[in-house]
């Protein structure tokens, strides 16, 4: 008790602390009362380690350390950024395309400067934002108008809520989805205010269960693209442009989701094929909504493209002011729309693109520079060869297509411990300093080298892994 006592009268104070170059240093970068909040906690543990009979470090320099690594831990920030080496180019939770060049050039020069936003340079009277990029989608799409909103959900529901509130809203079995988050469609219809009027099976609809549902009490069809599933077997779907048939008699217009959108033919990049918006467009659906910031390349955003009339009710709808986006995303959304203007450089300037349609060969190549690299970083205790891939698109595209690809796996040399040992070095790698993402599959740690394009950095980053030989 006497040693302990001993050790806690060695304990610094508070002012003593502040009195060091470390302290000063801190209190340039993080502030005064940062510091002193910090060099509290750091006495108070080290008060506690001592009670507790622990041999911590205690003196003047050691709990200022202390403190200023708590500064640094706490200032670093959540939204972070991170190597996506999961194999899914457009990882939802990893904040899906990466942009363009051109479109952080735009949203660094909006968020830096005032722009003309809603102001009409050419009339020098107020103007509206949706300007900045209607011509574009229009030119892009052949429709005849457009509306953007902050994503495709928010575009759905304006278009539900303006055309069918109150009303029927038709829409077959199977393509009442739900996509990630338990988002799904009945309660988005529920919400918007539409009655759903379910018509067909889940595997099969026909042109006569759409034709029976029509009547006077009808605000809109519904067609969805399924995005993120497929029925496969005795099926049967019925087209947009024969469901435009049988609804246009009855001036009921047809609302066609088609989620993800794409403005080109993935075909031409080696991809299966995705119905374009353009085709959408041509098929003679009323409307037509996708996303911004899965195959389109972009940053988050939802788009209405259609008939001029029905855009102009839903930008009256008092709902549209509540789900519209800010003049970043709107100059990067049109950054990222002038280069589809180039289709023969695209894939060249917009990442989703380059990504997507990077060959196998490419990236074993590069997997192959890094392995010596990955196997000095991890130790003796676990093994890194090169694997075969199949990578995914993601965010609900083509969900059964895969594309071949190639990365590292890691495994533990030895069977003990295996799990934990596993376990451990998937944590060291979320704990770099650029935190790496990878899979666990086959009892292997699998980074997939897709989305791997610097790899002088992911190799600089692997300096500080941290992994334990007996784990």
């Amino acid at each position: 008790m006497d040693e302990r006592s001993s050790n806690l009268s060695r304990i610094p104070s508070i002012d003593e602390i502040l009195k060091t170059a470390t302290a000063a240093a801190a209190i340039d970068r993080f502030g005064r009362p940062s510091v002193v909040a910090a060099i509290r906690r750091s006495v108070e543990s080290a008060r506690k380690a001592v009670v507790a009979g622990s041999a911590t470090p205690c003196g003047v320099e050691a709990v200022a350390r202390s403190a200023v690594a708590r500064l640094e831990a706490d200032a670093k920030l959540n939204a972070r950024p991170v190597f996506n080496l999961t194999g899914t180019v457009l990882h939802t939770n990893l904040g899906r395309a990466v942009l363009a060049e051109a479109a952080i050039e735009a949203a660094t020069a909006a968020m830096r400067q005032a722009l003309a936003l809603e102001f009409d340079l050419k009339q020098g009277k107020r103007g509206e934002r949706d300007s900045l990029v209607r011509d574009l989608l229009c030119e892009l799409t052949g429709a005849e108008d457009a509306t953007v909103v902050n994503n495709n959900a928010a575009a759905v529901l304006l278009a539900l809520n303006t055309l069918a509130k109150g009303k029927d809203a038709v829409v077959s079995r199977g393509e009442l989805i739900e996509i990630g988050g338990a988002f799904r469609m009945p309660e988005i219809m529920s919400r918007a205010g539409a009655r759903l009027v379910e018509v067909g099976t889940t595997n099969r609809t026909h042109e006569k269960d759409y034709a029976a549902a029509l009547g006077p009490k009808t605000g809109l069809i519904l067609k969805v693209h399924t995005s993120n599933y497929r029925i496969e077997g005795f099926t049967k779907a019925v087209s947009a442009r024969a469901i435009v048939a049988l609804a246009k008699p009855h001036n009921v217009p047809l609302l066609n989701d088609l989620g993800s959108g794409t403005l080109v033919d993935l075909a031409r990049y080696g991809l299966v094929h995705e119905q374009t918006v353009s085709e959408a467009v041509a098929e003679g659906a009323d409307l037509v909504t996708f996303s911004g910031d899965k195959l389109l390349g972009g940053p988050q955003a939802g788009f209405i493209v259609g008939r001029r009339d029905l855009i102009a009710r839903l930008n009256k709808n008092p709902m549209k002011r509540a789900l519209r986006i800010d003049k970043i995303r709107l100059a990067a959304i049109e950054a990222t729309l002038r280069l589809y203007r180039d289709p023969d450089r695209l894939a060249q300037r917009l990442p989703t693109l380059r990504l997507l349609a990077r060959g196998k060969p490419e990236i074993e190549a590069a997997a192959r520079r890094v392995l010596p690299a990955v196997g000095q970083a991890i130790g003796s205790r676990f093994v890194a060869a090169l694997t075969a891939c199949a990578s995914q698109i993601g965010s609900g595209a083509l969900p059964q297509e895969t594309i071949q690809s190639a990365g590292i796996a890691m495994r533990v040399a030895g069977t003990r411990g295996s799990g934990r040992a596993l376990n451990a070095l998937v944590t060291a790698f979320r704990d770099l300093p650029v935190p790496v993402i990878g899979r666990v599959e086959d009892d292997a740690f699998v980074l997939d080298f897709r989305c791997l394009e610097d790899e002088a950095a992911f190799i600089d980053n692997l300096k500080s892994l941290q992994c334990e030989e007996s784990a």
